[in-house]
């Protein structure tokens, strides 16, 4: 059985090949590029290979990662929110990305919520990453929200932005 969450009023369930359209809307809006990165997604059969190499092989490889993020009432898949174990962080990280529209209505923190508290239960996580560009300030006070506290800005290379990273302590 896949692994899902339930909040109030969301639904976060794994990805599969058939929500290649949203990751494909998702990853083209401007927001997401600006504010995460540019991922180069710009047909379905990538958009198709994105899941099968980020979020599916994640489920397969640690039992977690980026779930899709469903509004019971509406059935609408919203966004994507979940744990990302990045080769070059030393702990997994929660991610989350919401479509435009979707701003604003307390998602991101619901969803947030719940995915720090499966971090904590069912994956016996002792801490979690977040990170965020500088200048995405309601990200940041999200993340401040859940508890998180920045630990250091780091670039990864000398051609990228500098990130936040923030942490918290799940133990």
């Amino acid at each position: 059985m896949a692994f899902a969450l339930e909040t109030p009023r969301l639904r976060l369930r794994e990805f599969s090949i058939a929500d290649a359209p949203f990751i494909l809307r998702q990853l083209n809006e401007p927001s997401f590029i600006e504010n995460i990165a540019d991922r180069g997604i710009r047909d379905l059969q990538q958009a198709a290979v994105y899941l099968e190499s980020g979020p599916i092989s994640s489920y397969r490889a640690h039992g977690f990662g980026l779930w899709a993020v469903v509004e019971k009432y509406s059935g609408n898949l919203i966004g994507m929110c979940g744990l990302i174990k990045r080769p070059h962080l030393e702990h997994p990280d929660l991610g989350y990305a919401f479509l435009p529209e979707r701003f604003g209505q307390g998602f991101a923190y619901e969803a947030g919520s719940t995915c720090l508290a499966a971090a904590r239960s069912d994956f016996a996580l002792p801490c979690l990453l977040a990170i965020v560009n500088p200048g995405n300030a309601p990200s940041r006070r999200l993340l401040e929200k859940l508890g998180f506290n920045l630990q250091r800005v780091t670039m990864q290379t000398a051609d990228e932005n500098a990130l936040c990273v923030y942490g918290i302590d799940l133990e």
